[in-house]
């Protein structure tokens, strides 16, 4: 299996000489990420308040987040094969200007409807957005590290858990929910003036509609796809009741409720600086083993429920979970081939299917009386439904580089048969020119 070279090379017409830092790109592709962080995860946190406010039940409520969920899942792939002829820079600003719009419209939401339609249109640019930041962070590294360089990018969405969304809670609790959702599309126009700054210039896309395409033809992309939207559906069916599980089990202050929520940030931020460090040395393997990971820690979710201090650790546990992103989205690169922009973008459609999943079965679980911890088993048995899939993508992984390397050994022997024989002469050349010789 091969990367394509629109993953990993910059612009043949680009100046390297004038090229921005890759900190400086890095830090404004993340800026972006902290932005989208920030509303999906926040949005979560906020939905006692916004449902009380817009008269509505907290169940139904939730619809918002579905909706949101629904726009990635639409928007990454619709986008993604319509932007495949312009320049990444250009898409980079037309995303994030589309995703500063509607966190505005949301915040002005005069009923629950208009809300609904605000949070379609906020959820659009999601995984279009870091589809093309990922691509763009992998051409600025040498192939062997892209998984840190995405991950880099992924530190703003983590980055967020930590700072964008307790702050957004307590904005939420002392001057109201919309507030929280003004202050996300401001920083969606600060990412807009970052990347207007920073951001790399290119030409126009050298893909096309039906080359992208290509990439939904390929088995290894929907099974990569699959090990997301079901193995990270765990994690999406904690986090969704969280806050509510805080109150009505650990019996701790809503004041409080922001601290949990940035000691899973700094699980999510920390695991997606470290783990891919291991994925750049053995990708499918790290994969499997944060799934294994994550379903032991949401198995001890409700154990550990009702004791403040061993629920902190085992929320900063499955936080670190989130790194599974950026390691599935190098697999997607190298499966992909010219399909780059499509693939990249799916993997964010395959995330908020996890979003959308996790808390419709956690919210099964919970109205059939099962509990507010219900959803801690009911995530771990996602995540191993998806270490099952990730079974099957690592034999065929597996399974291929031994056909790579059968192949490449047949090769050299079929030269090596072809080469002509050495002469029958007598060799009078050093020992040392014998040895440079292959023949020899």
């Amino acid at each position: 299996m091969t990367t394509s070279p629109l993953a990993t090379s910059p612009s043949a017409n680009s100046a390297p000489a004038s090229a921005p830092p890759h900190l400086a790109v890095l830090v404004s592709l993340a800026m972006g990420g902290f932005a989208i962080g920030t509303t999906e995860f926040a949005s979560m946190s906020l939905l006692p308040f916004f449902a009380a406010d817009l008269k509505v039940d907290e169940p139904t409520a939730g619809h918002a987040i579905s909706a949101y969920a629904l726009g990635v899942v639409l928007g990454a792939p619709l986008i993604a094969v319509l932007g495949a002829r312009f320049a990444r820079r250009t898409q980079l600003l037309a995303l994030m200007a589309v995703f500063a719009v509607g966190n505005a419209l949301t915040a002005l939401a005069p009923g629950f409807g208009w809300m609904i339609a605000a949070r379609l249109l906020s959820g659009l640019p999601h995984g279009a957005y870091f589809g093309i930041a990922a691509l763009v962070a992998a051409s600025l590294v040498p192939q062997h590290r892209r998984s840190q360089a995405i991950g880099q990018v992924m530190l703003g969405l983590t980055g967020a858990t930590i700072i964008g969304v307790p702050l957004a809670n307590l904005i939420g609790q002392a001057v109201g929910w919309r507030a929280s959702f003004g202050l996300v599309s401001l920083l969606a126009l600060l990412t807009v003036l970052l990347c207007v700054m920073f951001a790399p210039r290119d030409q126009a896309g050298r893909s096309d509609p039906l080359r992208e395409l290509g990439a939904l033809r390929s088995g290894r992309v929907w099974i990569t796809l699959a090990i997301g939207a079901i193995g990270f559906g765990g994690m999406f069916a904690v986090y969704t009741y969280l806050a509510t599980t805080l109150i009505e089990v650990t019996k701790v202050s809503p004041a409080v409720i922001p601290l949990f929520l940035a000691v899973f940030g700094i699980g999510a931020t920390l695991g997606n600086l470290f783990v891919p460090r291991f994925a750049d040395r053995a990708l499918m393997p790290t994969a499997g083993i944060i799934l294994l990971f994550s379903a032991v820690a949401l198995l001890a979710f409700p154990l550990v429920a009702g004791d403040p201090w061993l629920l902190a650790v085992d929320i900063f546990a499955i936080g670190t979970g989130v790194s599974l992103g950026a390691i599935l989205q190098t697999r997607l690169m190298d499966v992909a081939g010219d399909a780059q922009a499509l693939a990249a973008a799916l993997n964010h459609s395959a995330f908020n299917t996890a979003n959308a999943l996790g808390p419709f079965l956690g919210g099964l679980a919970i109205r059939e009386g099962l509990g507010w911890t219900a959803t801690g088993p009911v995530g771990a048995t996602l995540a191993l439904l998806g270490f099952l899939i990730w079974i099957v993508a690592w034999r065929d992984a597996r399974a291929a580089a031994v056909a790579v390397a059968s192949g490449g050994r047949a090769a050299s022997l079929k030269n090596a048969t072809a080469r002509p024989a050495p002469p029958l002469a007598p060799d009078h050349r050093s020992r040392t020119d014998s040895a440079r010789d292959p023949v020899a």
